[in-house]
């Protein structure tokens, strides 16, 4: 081999080494605007470039909950912004007096900011009804909706109702607390102690406060954008007869994959499994 072959080898294996650190570096960015009910700043991760894809947390969690499919997704060619809610973090705007839609305009300002084309919008749980409020109000912003735990249409069963509430009480003891996290949020046989932390009473208060002031009929739908549904066989919060609901009503745009021995947590349960799922997805959609 010459010396410009043993050099361009050389250049290649220390790319190929290289490439996944790249895909997963990542910067903490701000975006700002003032309307009529005040200052919002909020704050992403973002990783990677390429067709932007916008990460939405569950009800009082974080953007770190995404960071396993964050990095999948830059590595595999996207621009990824995991974004904390307002109330957490560098997040901050008003937590009173305040709706689902302007929630979901936080996530939407970011969209704006880091592309000036319609984003791939990814929802775990309660972040689900955010993204299909934005689909709803700003349908331009939107070339596709994930929704992970797709709920907000069936009723939970009274334990698991509780359990749910029980997660941001913090008069708990550790005990009862991850009991109450493995109720609501994992499946049988699963390690719970993986969110025995990350939970925001404050943040959750806000947003159930925001979703109770906005109808179910006003985000429901999700506008007119196509949806993939990833489903937990083992959701007790999220059960699939909302994504059965939710693909009855629109055949024509709605996909739903039912994924095995996952719960409404699901993220941390069955990590790979879904960044294949979102992936393939993204790569093989027919353009909107």
């Amino acid at each position: 081999m010459s010396a410009l072959s043993r050099r361009s080898a050389l250049t290649l294996a220390v790319a190929a080494a290289l490439a996944p650190a790249m895909a997963q570096a990542q910067a903490v960015r701000t975006f700002s605007r003032t309307d009529a009910k005040g200052k919002v700043t909020i704050a992403a991760t973002v990783r990677g470039k390429g067709p932007l894809v916008v990460l939405v947390p569950s009800l009082g969690r974080g953007a770190s909950d995404f960071d396993d499919l964050a990095a999948r997704l830059a590595a595999a060619g996207y621009q990824v912004a995991a974004v904390d809610p307002r109330g957490l973090g560098q997040s901050r705007g008003p937590m009173t007096g305040v709706t689902m839609f302007d929630l979901a305009d936080d996530f939407g300002m970011v969209a704006r900011g880091l592309s000036d084309k319609p984003a791939v919008f990814i929802g775990h749980a309660h972040g689900n009804r955010i993204v299909r409020a934005l689909a709803s109000r700003r349908p331009e912003q939107v070339s596709r909706l994930i929704l992970l735990a797709a709920g907000g249409q069936v009723k939970m069963e009274p334990e698991v109702q509780t359990a749910l509430q029980n997660v941001f009480v913090e008069t708990l003891s550790a005990e009862q607390h991850l009991a109450a996290v493995k109720t609501a949020f994992f499946a049988p046989g699963n390690d719970p102690s993986v969110w025995r932390g990350g939970w925001y009473p404050d943040v959750a208060a806000g947003q159930t406060a925001a979703g109770a002031a906005t109808p179910n009929g006003e985000w429901l739908d999700g506008g007119h954008a196509p949806i993939l549904i990833v489903q937990a066989a083992n959701d007790r919060v999220a059960a699939p007869t909302n994504a059965e609901a939710l693909k009855q009503a629109h055949p024509d745009r709605v996909t739903v994959v039912t994924i095995p021995n996952a719960g409404h947590a699901m993220l941390p349960e069955q990590p790979k499994l879904i960044a294949d799922i979102v992936i393939g997805y993204l790569k093989t959609a027919p353009p909107v």
